[in-house]
């Protein structure tokens, strides 16, 4: 979601909860969007079309699941990714929201806040996204890397002399894991 904001409906009858993570998601720069259960949380949805929805569980008029099953009814809707918050973290509850096609299940109360927009930042990156960076060789570890690969200790490259990258592919972006190789910035070789 390049260059836009990812809008958040974040939905908990709690209002201090609720407001903790309004500002918590605005100073990770998401627009942010509230309501106080589940049928306030569908209209909201429907009229303003979020990125993504934040839902706790247990709520007066509409609980979350309900609000699940009444999301999917509409095609336009469906596709809403759903994060539940559980207070309990209950099996059956996560179980439930897997079987309903809950993108993710987070025990509110042991997962940081910020470990929360991580999560949900995740959502929006894609398995195969690169990038590159660029290296020190001088660094920290930079001489015994270029070692335990057998790379020169300048990092450049041996087909054009031009600077090497650290060429990183997203893995798993839940896990925050990367596959990553040494290429030439000008010529795109590999480190071999």
């Amino acid at each position: 979601m390049e260059n836009k904001k990812i809008k958040i409906l974040i939905i908990d009858d709690d209002r201090d909860i609720r407001e903790m993570y309004a500002e918590v998601f605005q100073h990770s720069n998401f627009e942010v969007l509230e309501a106080v259960d589940g049928l306030q949380g569908l209209d909201i949805a429907i009229q303003e079309m979020p990125d993504v929805i934040f839902t706790g569980i247990v709520m007066p008029r509409m609980d979350g699941f309900s609000m699940m099953e009444s999301l999917q009814k509409t095609v336009v809707t469906a596709v809403i990714p759903v994060v539940i918050s559980s207070h309990m973290g209950r099996e059956e509850d996560r179980l439930k929201a897997e079987a309903l096609g809950a993108r993710d299940f987070i025990i509110s109360g042991t997962t940081r806040p910020i470990d929360v927009v991580a999560r949900i930042n995740a959502l929006f990156l894609t398995t195969g996204e690169t990038y590159k960076l660029e290296f020190n060789p001088n660094g920290l570890d930079a001489q015994k890397i270029a070692q335990d690969l057998n790379l020169p200790a300048s990092f450049l490259c041996l087909n054009c002399n031009e600077k090497m990258v650290l060429n990183m592919t997203l893995a798993n972006p839940k896990e925050h894991t990367f596959e990553a190789k040494f290429v030439c910035s000008k010529c795109g070789a590999d480190a071999r």
